[in-house]
């Protein structure tokens, strides 16, 4: 069966963006309250703002929509639509004045990634995709650029800290295939791959929120997203994401990640 997005559902998706914008906007480089999680990762007020507002608006609009977030416990996740939700992706970023960071809102029906947005509140930009929908920033259509070879391929990653024993090893290989390796874009690296700036990006330690909005967008562009195996994204994946420009890079970086 053919999947479609009942515009509604995209409307609604930007409305959340827009919401997010004006949280995140309001507490961007000002004083905020910082805790951290156990595994020594940073949450905000900023972080619970946005995130409780989207999931009002969710709860009060599509009563029957389930929900999986970032900060809060996830809501009716067996429900044919469910909204994923990272209300600031990259809150280190946030945290040092760096505008890269973002929020991340992704819609699936029957656990398919159909729809994402990736907002970038600071930079007033805005990706997003889906199925039978055009990957778009900021209104216009967006697509990927043409890497034939890894050996000419710009390859991102949040950070080397996120990679660890065998993964290390990983993708310690693919950088040094790749032309050169750069860091610390958070979700922004994927937005710079659907508009065709970049060809590659790699990581590791990734929770459902951090990548199902992305899947929709990158693959609206033209691009591949999937595991280190290559099975395509869903709320059950591993922590391991790669994304690429197109078929050919992305079977390439596979080989030499599994050490093929």
């Amino acid at each position: 069966m053919t999947q479609t997005i009942d515009k509604d559902l995209i409307i609604f998706a930007n409305r959340l963006a827009n919401e997010s914008r004006k949280i995140l906007r309001n507490h961007f480089r000002k004083k905020i309250k910082i805790r951290y999680k156990s595994d020594q990762s940073p949450v905000t007020e900023a972080d619970t703002k946005v995130e409780k507002k989207l999931r009002m608006l969710i709860q009060r609009k599509y009563p029957k929509h389930g929900i999986i977030g970032e900060e809060f416990e996830n809501i009716q996740i067996n429900a044919e639509y469910l909204w994923c939700l990272d209300p600031l992706d990259g809150t280190a970023a946030f945290i040092t004045g760096k505008p890269l960071f973002g929020t991340l809102i992704g819609l699936l029906r029957e656990k398919i990634p159909i729809f994402g947005i990736i907002e970038h509140p600071i930079l007033g930009e805005r990706w997003s995709g889906g199925i039978n929908n055009p990957a778009k920033l900021n209104g216009k259509n967006t697509k990927v650029r043409k890497c034939k070879n890894i050996s000419n391929a710009m390859l991102y990653a949040t950070s080397p800290e996120m990679f660890e024993g065998k993964n290390k090893k990983s993708f310690q290989r693919l950088s040094t295939m790749a032309k050169k390796t750069q860091y610390g874009a958070d979700c922004y690296a994927y937005g710079l791959l659907a508009s065709g700036h970049i060809d590659l990006i790699a990581e590791a330690k990734m929770k459902p929120c951090d990548f199902l909005a992305l899947v929709p967008v990158v693959r609206a562009s033209g691009g591949i997203i999937s595991d280190w195996d290559g099975k395509p994204l869903n709320i059950n994946s591993g922590g391991c994401v790669l994304a690429s420009g197109n078929s050919k890079i992305h079977n390439q970086a596979l080989k030499i990640i599994n050490g093929k």
